[in-house]
């Protein structure tokens, strides 16, 4: 199964971005995994928030395939313990062969790509920046994969 990060805009921050270049070294190492960055909106301080999103929903529907399934990171969206989450992606593992994880920018997403989305998950009830949810999505790809392989990163 081939397993993309799909994120809107550079993760400004070094200490995220040289993180999620390590996390998706370590998940390489089990799965194809890369991370597609779409770039920011130019002029973005003129358009409203929904033209924003909507803007930003064309170039996001225009980077993934037809067949893929996609799985869009939303506060409302199902929550799972890190157990959870290794089994559901051990369960992708066996039926999907493109996933593509989104996180939208810092409004969200346009409701084209809500209605794209084949599932919704949350990594929490709290906010976080959109920034740090790549990391943290990164290192749950990569605890989950050592969950399924058996290996020690994982302490129950």
């Amino acid at each position: 199964m081939k397993t993309t990060l799909l994120l809107v805009g550079r993760t400004a921050d070094k200490l995220y971005a040289e993180g999620i270049r390590d996390y998706a070294d370590r998940i390489s190492h089990y799965t194809p995994f890369s991370v597609k960055v779409i770039p920011e909106i130019k002029n973005s301080k003129s358009l409203s928030e929904k033209q924003q999103k909507e803007k930003e929903g064309e170039l996001i529907l225009k980077s993934i395939e037809d067949k893929a399934h996609v799985t869009l990171l939303d506060e409302r969206g199902k929550e799972y313990s890190s157990m959870e989450f290794a089994s559901w992606l051990s369960n992708k593992q066996m039926t999907v062969r493109n996933l593509v994880f989104v996180i939208g920018g810092p409004y969200g997403c346009s409701q084209a790509v809500y209605d794209r989305a084949d599932e919704k998950i949350s990594l929490s009830r709290m906010t976080f920046s959109h920034q740090m949810v790549r990391l943290v999505l990164a290192e749950q790809i990569y605890r989950a994969c050592t969950i399924i392989k058996n290996e020690p990163y994982h302490h129950e």
